[in-house]
């Protein structure tokens, strides 16, 4: 198999942390652009539209995103096989993962549309959105639900390349889109005064401009192997993309699902908490970049070296990335503690919403000691191909701790923001404490791959 990315061989031989490095930073400048990309929504429509707006926006991008974690947790699993297939040298195998790829993508993508498409205003209902923002927040879906093929294209194009350990074409593509994004809100929210359903057009047309720009690039840099029909025939790559990437679509997808439970819990304080819930989730993706980027560099870096019979190598990736990430953690804790209001002034002028975000990020933050630890095991996990294992502890924590949790708390007499908040450091530690006896447990079957 052809490497795509000049550093690609470093992977397997060598120090460990510089490729590691290399590969991830491209990633963490991918994850600020589609951070940047969110954002830009909703300070836009913060500043130049209502408060029911910004509502609908806030609330309407958080379901989308439990929505689209259908194919990125999909995606995901086609990413571990192309490594794999890399580190094995077996580029048939490459091949047939893309074309099973295709194949399932069509399928899930057209579901997903026709969900949301016909379910949107009972989905409002679930959520107890605001009254004054219902309407709004049923547009944004539904313009979101049409342009679906997008989304999933643009994820399913970026899984492969960053399989085969390029991190710097999805970066490309991000920033086209963040780019073109930008410039339509400002235009449809600002200049044609069109309120969540501008920031939803938007959003759905920078994606079409993004996937046609990396078609017109595969076509100028094809793939390292080439599809023949044969391998859209055979059902043994769909059914190996789900193995692997369907127990991360579903834990993504319910635990996003989790913490739009929590919000419709916050939505019943008033419109001024669901506008401050909305933009600390909005923040949450900043925040976390460093973890996330290493998650997935993870993925793919163990994937490869498993696939080529390094477990010690993989090991020595995880412990390099857990160390970076545990410094920018901490940071990221004092900045959510001390400084929420500065961060939710940057999307809003109302000094309730402010101050609700606030709150809410002060009791929040102390997840950020908790989730580099947790962030790492489980790129490490998914490069392994333990994806059971990542969903059935992501869901205990949601399911039995968070949202459970979150309820008790709301109902407390004279409950506020930062008391809910607290739910979700307490399912982070959940999920730390379920990965180290995870990870001794499978130190003790191999006795070759230390513990962290």
């Amino acid at each position: 198999m052809v490497p795509t990315d000049s550093h690609e061989n470093a992977f397997l031989t060598g120090p460990i942390l510089p490729p590691l490095i290399r590969f991830s930073m491209p990633l963490m400048l991918s994850l600020l652009l589609q951070g940047l990309y969110g954002a830009v929504d909703l300070a836009v429509v913060g500043r130049f539209a209502s408060t029911a707006s910004t509502a609908a926006v806030a609330v309407g991008s958080q379901m989308m995103v439990a929505v689209t974690a259908v194919i990125t947790g999909l995606t995901m699993g086609v990413t571990v096989l192309i490594g794999k297939a890399v580190g094995a040298r077996t580029p048939q195998d490459g091949a047939q993962v893309v074309a099973g790829q295709i194949r399932l993508f069509l399928a899930v993508t057209a579901a997903l549309t026709a969900a949301l498409l016909l379910l949107a205003p009972a989905m409002t209902r679930w959520m107890h959105v605001p009254a004054d923002a219902v309407e709004e927040t049923v547009a944004y879906l539904r313009i979101c639900g049409g342009g679906m093929v997008f989304v999933a294209a643009y994820n399913g194009i970026s899984g492969i390349f960053r399989g085969l350990g390029n991190s710097r074409v999805p970066l490309l593509f991000v920033f086209l889109a963040c780019c073109i994004n930008v410039v339509l809100d400002l235009c449809l929210v600002w200049g044609a005064h069109l309120g969540a359903a501008g920031a939803a057009w938007a959003t759905i047309l920078a994606q079409a401009g993004s996937v046609a720009f990396s078609v017109l690039y595969l076509r100028r840099h094809p793939l390292p192997f080439s599809l023949s029909r044969a391998d859209f025939r055979t059902g043994a790559s769909v059914r190996r993309i789900l193995a692997v990437g369907a127990p991360i679509a579903l834990q993504d997808t319910l635990v996003n699902i989790s913490f739009l439970m929590i919000t419709s819990i916050v939505n019943r304080l008033g419109l001024v908490a669901s506008a401050g819930i909305g933009i600390t989730e909005k923040l949450f993706l900043f925040l976390s970049i460093v973890p996330m980027a290493f998650m997935s560099a993870l993925s793919t870096i163990v994937a490869q070296n498993m696939g080529a019979r390094q477990p010690q190598r993989a090991r020595k990736a995880l412990v390099a990335a857990w160390g970076i990430s545990q410094i920018f953690g901490c940071a990221i804790f004092l900045l959510t503690f001390f400084g929420g209001h500065l961060l939710a002034a940057v999307f809003e002028d109302d000094p309730a919403v402010i101050a609700a975000a606030a709150a809410y990020f002060r009791g929040s933050s102390f997840e950020h000691l908790l989730t580099p630890s947790v962030f790492c095991f489980l790129g490490y996990f998914n490069g392994s191909e333990r994806t059971t294992f990542v969903m059935v502890q992501g869901l205990a924590s949601a399911f039995l701790v968070r949202v459970p949790l979150s309820y008790l708390l709301s109902i407390l007499p004279g409950t506020g923001m930062f008391t809910i908040a607290l739910a979700v450091p307490a399912s982070a530690l959940v999920n730390l404490a379920a990965c180290l006896l995870y990870d001794r447990y499978l130190h003790r079957r191999t006795q070759g791959t230390p513990s962290l």
